[in-house]
């Protein structure tokens, strides 16, 4: 949608696959291979997509959404998806049949992997934050899924919906925007904050909120599922 508006759209994929949201757009699919300092034979920590991204960036043209796919703390194998320094909660279990692992050590590595992504979304604001002079930027950050650590003998995700725990269906979400963004947006981040705390949101909310952000004016856009058109002085 937003690319027949004449932005510049970029998919980086560390995810094995973006399951066609990203079939239409320019894609740039992580190989371990060309980054061994972050990756295994098989799969990379989450920095790597920030690898090579200035001249990425400086090969866009106009406005520009750059999409990353994490693999942030996709199991069986969590100890995977962590470097050796954000080894921070021990003893944890470096191993693929988890449910071998005693719930401490399944507890621990899951929040090795939280605390690592936190560092990669850090490490992304700061880049924005480094193009603030000429440029005004904003991020979102949304999980697709939770995962369940052996509560009730489940484990990972996918239940069915309607039997799903919340482990698995309650996700975090985290926004940022730059000085500028927020006053050409007129987004007033205290009202955001506000309403965050009043209301729970979903992925649907997602879509809206970007095209909202963007201002694309389309039938499909519903403004009671924008998280900012209520709190935008322009609005």
């Amino acid at each position: 949608m937003l690319q027949r508006t004449q932005v510049s759209v970029l998919w980086k994929e560390n995810d094995g696959g973006c399951k066609g949201v990203c079939d239409r757009v320019p894609t740039i699919e992580i190989k371990p291979r060309d980054f061994q300092h972050l990756c295994d034979k098989d799969t990379c920590f989450d920095e790597v997509l920030l690898e090579n991204l200035k001249p990425e960036i400086a090969g866009m043209k106009g406005d520009k959404l750059v999409g990353f796919h994490l693999i942030g703390s996709h199991g069986p194998t969590y100890y995977k998806r962590y470097p050796e320094a954000f080894r921070h909660f021990t003893p944890d279990c470096p191993r693929s049949d988890i449910e071998n692992c005693t719930s401490e050590e399944l507890e621990n590595t899951y929040d090795n992997t939280i605390r690592y992504t936190d560092h990669v979304i850090a490490k992304m604001i700061e880049r924005l934050k480094e193009y603030e002079p000429s440029y005004n930027t904003a991020l979102i950050y949304l999980s697709d899924h939770g995962e369940s650590l052996g509560a009730m003998g489940l484990y990972l995700h996918g239940t069915p919906y309607k039997f799903a725990p919340d482990d698995q269906t309650r996700v975090p979400m985290q926004v940022w925007m730059s000085p500028g963004y927020l006053k050409e947006k007129g987004v007033d981040f205290a009202c955001v904050q506000s309403k965050a705390k009043a209301h729970r949101y979903s992925h649907d909310n997602l879509f809206s909120s970007v095209l909202g952000l963007w201002d694309v004016k389309t039938h499909v856009y519903q403004p009671e599922l924008d998280l900012f058109s209520a709190c935008r002085a322009t609005q």
